[in-house]
């Protein structure tokens, strides 16, 4: 039996959400400039914080700057708070302003927004179409989230939302008069993205799109062997093959299979269930999962958000985990994510934005897996415990349970870990994007290198320290 293309039963035309059109309820860009920042909490929200903004983060069908972004009808200028990151680079991220740099014109409007905050998505007319004199507070559940600041009112450079002074959210205090309290939540660790990831997809789907269908599909109609069950809704975009075989588990949430997405036969996905653009569902079981583009997907993944770029081709487990971009996971790379005695799981992270000093945290959660930073890779057979935080960079190996904190650009092996060498490392991750068609920029370069340079000992560049690229057989790429 061939491969069968998925037909739409009706036409549907791909959401488009007009950033440049003023509609009712918004404002333009030409009368108000959008600005993220980064505050103290966001900072510490490592593995991942220490190679992109927290903006830049997958939750639900959206990165956390996109939903808000479509909640408040603004295109995101700039991200401030995190000069450290200055640099970052990807398709459609604002640029990140560096120390030294004072954002905004000074003939619009300027709206300062908290990365961290979690609009509603319907949120036109959230704001008045004017700033008040004196500037406007905005607070959701007691946290500030932002502030917005009327032209001709100067923003701070992007140092003053260095953690050596007051938290930004602190100053916002005497930034201005009024306040206003706004709806949504605001997130507060890392793992809140896991935690409460499947709901988000459902709402997401109800809330952006008719009938819970996806923003480039309309409802489907099966190939022959492709077997749906449940009630919610299932949506694929253009060009998705479906082998026979393939099992859509629509009875605890909807599946949205985005453009370009190829599912193999005994593949079993069950929903709440994103699967980003370009990816490619290899065999085995998923649920409760959120994919960001162009990752491969085999084994069991439960329960995760896998930012994009994943590569998990094999078998093997991975539930309740959050991992960044450009991760490769050998064969058989396993995560536990449930203690044996059922008690809750606590994490070993830096508190602030270094990658250092670490201290130990209570999650309150039973179940909690892994936290994968970008470009980590593991070799064949590796087992994590759960809560186990791995350093952006690293190459782990199997051997004994790795568990706990893990530094950024760490060579860990049965006889223990050594820093990974520099210059042999960014060879390795531009060898690894360029498979993908995507370049290692220049910026990028430069922030990596500045993190080797804060998180390894001297000496780990060109000449100390390990080279993840070898030995060759012992990764699964």
């Amino acid at each position: 039996m061939e491969i069968g293309r998925v037909n739409s039963r009706r036409s549907c035309k791909p959401f488009r959400l007009d950033f440049g059109t003023r509609r009712a309820g918004t404002v333009s860009e030409a009368v108000r400039i959008l600005y993220l920042f980064d505050d103290r909490v966001a900072r510490s929200w490592h593995p991942f914080s220490t190679t992109r903004p927290v903006g830049e983060l997958l939750f639900g069908t959206l990165l956390l700057r996109e939903r808000i972004e479509r909640a408040l009808g603004l295109r995101v200028r700039a991200t401030m708070g995190c000069p450290e990151l200055q640099g970052f680079s990807e398709p459609g991220a604002p640029p990140v302003l560096g120390a030294g740099v004072t954002a905004g014109p000074t003939g619009s409007e300027s709206l300062m927004i908290l990365s961290r905050w979690v609009p509603p998505l319907a949120s036109m007319g959230l704001l008045p179409h004017k700033a008040p004199p004196d500037g406007l507070r905005l607070v959701c559940r007691g946290t500030p989230v932002g502030w917005l600041l009327p032209a001709g009112r100067p923003l701070p450079p992007s140092e003053a939302f260095s953690l050596k002074g007051p938290d930004v959210v602190d100053g916002a205090r005497s930034v201005v008069e009024g306040e206003v309290e706004v709806a949504g939540s605001v997130l507060h660790r890392p793992w809140s993205l896991m935690e409460q990831n499947p709901e988000r997809i459902v709402g997401d789907l109800a809330a952006l799109y008719p009938g819970g269908y996806g923003p480039d599909a309309a409802p489907i109609d099966p190939p022959p062997g492709v077997w749906l069950t449940g009630s919610h809704p299932v949506s694929a975009g253009v060009g998705v093959e479906l082998s026979p075989g393939v099992v859509l588990d629509t009875r605890n949430g909807p599946i949205h299979l985005s453009t370009g997405v190829r599912v193999e036969p005994r593949s079993h996905i069950q929903g709440p269930a994103w699967i980003g653009p370009g990816s490619h569902v290899l065999g085995g079981r998923l649920g409760s999962v959120s994919c960001g583009p162009v990752c491969k997907l085999h084994g069991e993944v439960d329960s995760s958000v896998l930012n994009g770029f994943v590569n998990k081709s094999h078998d093997g487990h991975l539930g309740h985990a959050v991992v960044g971009r450009w991760v490769n996971l050998g064969a058989m790379t396993t995560n536990s994510d449930l203690k044996n005695t059922y008690g809750p799981i606590r994490v070993t992270t830096a508190p602030g934005p270094a990658p250092r000093d670490p201290v130990s945290v209570d999650t309150g959660m039973i179940k909690v897996g892994a936290f994968l930073g970008d470009h980590v890779r593991t070799g064949i057979g590796t087992l994590l415990n759960g809560g186990v935080m791995v350093g952006a960079g690293s190459t782990l190996f199997a051997g004994p349970v790795i568990s706990g904190w893990i530094p950024p650009f760490s060579w860990v092996s049965a006889e223990g870990r050594q820093p990974v060498r520099r210059d042999a490392f960014l060879t390795v991750a531009a060898r690894v994007m360029a498979r993908r068609g995507v370049p290692l920029e220049p910026g990028v370069r430069e922030l990596l290198t500045r993190l080797h340079g804060v998180s390894t000992e001297p000496g780990t560049g060109a000449d100390g320290g390990a080279d993840p690229g070898e030995p060759e057989e012992r990764r699964d790429r």
